[in-house]
């Protein structure tokens, strides 16, 4: 089969436009009839839900700090196939990684791929400058195939002007696109990053202003002239990714509303793959929990849903029955919050699960931010004992009261802050939370240890 031509799209930092230029070009492309397979190099959740929306099929995350290079690679073969062109969005800048030598980057994944990479500039308050920024992205790692430049938030057409001259003559990459200063802030911000496509009220229409945007301000045709097939399939043959048994025995609940969105489409598959039937549960609306084996609870912003969540004592009263009878639930991060006793905003308290006595609340500033690496130390219902876990973090909740001690949490932080004093992981029966975010690929622990204690559930409930 063809292999379809992709593309990096990547930045100088985050906030460059990165997003506006992906979702845009995926928009358009998809609007024109082409099939577009997207993805997005990690760890992030909200970027890659926009990309998906764009495309109309998931949008999967590639992230060499969490999964292998053949996983990587296996993901992008298996997942792009059959499509007419591959978007990639970058994360951060270009370059930025784990370590000075930019370990786990943007471009470090574009190498892996085999691809060129579309770099998208903001041009606020410079002009000439931009020239000095793509030749340093250039001249960095030579090795980088930089085809073309995007120049973003462009105030006046002399600044377009004086900018594209620099660039082209200075480094002699073509600039592909100039796009004007907005009026409308398309993607409103929320912390570190923008609002969640589940929150937004508009979708259709902000996709149908961004495949406007890219097609009048973006030379399409050049840019996929500019896109190649990207690298050969893993050297490990044995990996499959997509097969899923016809038959699964065992029904694991997803709660997916406006609380609870930051799921990888990985983790979702790999459930699948060992045997498991997802079942959507929205605990807003949701009166109570369907008959399920099992509960996922993933992250997201149950802060902006906590009145909805509170109101709903119904909901709340089967989880934590569900917990009592020793239902095996996997919460993360806003997953952990939920299953805490409440939640302080704005000095009004909202009641939540109470599976754990935690009451939390919402700092102005991150808790905790980035890649992290925990080691199973206590029993727990999912990891076996001493595994390694890489994952990440991203919170601004605290911890306002808690009576338990450190030594009760029963994964040890070798990366990372975890729950408190270095450690993560909160256990009541079959129920472990935690703070860390996982990805299945890079964890495969995760997805048979959670669906065979739901199959244990199963059998003796």
């Amino acid at each position: 089969m063809r292999k379809p031509k992709g593309i990096v799209i990547a930045g100088l930092s985050g906030g460059s436009g990165k997003s506006v230029v992906s979702v845009g070009l995926t928009a358009a492309w998809s609007e024109s009839g082409k099939s577009v397979a997207p993805f997005k190099k990690g760890p992030d959740y909200i970027d890659a839900g926009w990309l998906q929306l764009a495309a109309g099929r998931d949008c999967y995350n590639l992230d060499p700090y969490l999964v292998s290079e053949d996983y990587i690679l296996a993901s992008f073969d298996q997942r792009s196939s059959g499509s007419d062109l591959v978007v990639v969005e970058g994360n951060r800048g270009l370059y930025d990684g784990v370590t000075a030598k930019g370990g786990f980057s943007t471009a470090e994944l574009a190498l892996t791929l085999e691809l060129p990479v579309l770099l998208v500039v903001n041009c606020t308050k410079t002009t000439r400058t931009v020239a000095a920024l793509v030749l340093g992205c250039m001249k960095l790692d030579e090795r980088i195939n930089l085809c073309g430049v995007i120049l973003n938030q462009v105030a006046t057409s002399r600044q377009s002007a004086i900018i594209t001259e620099a660039v082209e003559y200075y480094t002699g990459v073509e600039v592909l696109g100039v796009m004007p200063r907005m009026k409308r802030d398309i993607f409103p911000m929320r912390h570190l990053g923008m609002i969640p496509h589940q929150e937004y009220e508009d979708c259709s229409s902000a996709l149908e202003f961004l495949a406007k945007n890219a097609r009048e301000n973006i030379d399409i045709t050049k840019v996929e002239s500019a896109m190649t097939p990207g690298a050969s399939p893993a050297k490990d043959a044995s990996i499959e990714l997509m097969t899923v048994p016809a038959v699964r025995d065992v029904k694991i609940g997803i709660l997916q509303d406006a609380a609870f969105q930051f799921y990888y489409p990985e983790n979702m598959i790999a459930l699948e793959r060992q045997g498991a039937e997802l079942v959507a549960i929205n605990a807003i609306e949701n009166h109570e929990l369907p008959e399920v084996d099992g509960l996922y609870i993933g992250g997201g912003f149950p802060e902006t849903s906590a009145r909805e969540l509170s109101i709903n004592e119904s909901f709340r009263r089967s989880v934590r029955q569900a917990a009592d009878s020793g239902m095996p639930i996997y919460a993360e991060c806003g997953g952990l919050i939920y299953l805490g006793s409440s939640i302080v905003l704005e000095d009004k308290e909202y009641p939540l699960v109470g599976v754990f006595p935690i009451k939390f609340g919402m700092s102005s500033k991150p808790q905790a931010h980035g890649y992290s690496i925990f080691s199973t130390r206590g029993s727990n219902p999912f990891y076996p004992q001493g595994t390694t876990v890489k994952g990440h973090e991203f919170r601004y909740s605290e911890i306002l009261a808690w009576h338990g001690s450190p030594e009760e949490l029963t994964l040890q932080m070798v990366r990372g802050r975890g729950f408190m004093d270095g450690r993560d992981g909160l256990c009541y029966k079959n129920v472990l939370a935690l703070y860390t975010h996982v990805h299945a690929e890079g964890t495969p622990e995760w997805a048979s240890g959670f669906v065979s204690r739901c199959r244990e559930y199963k059998k003796n409930y």
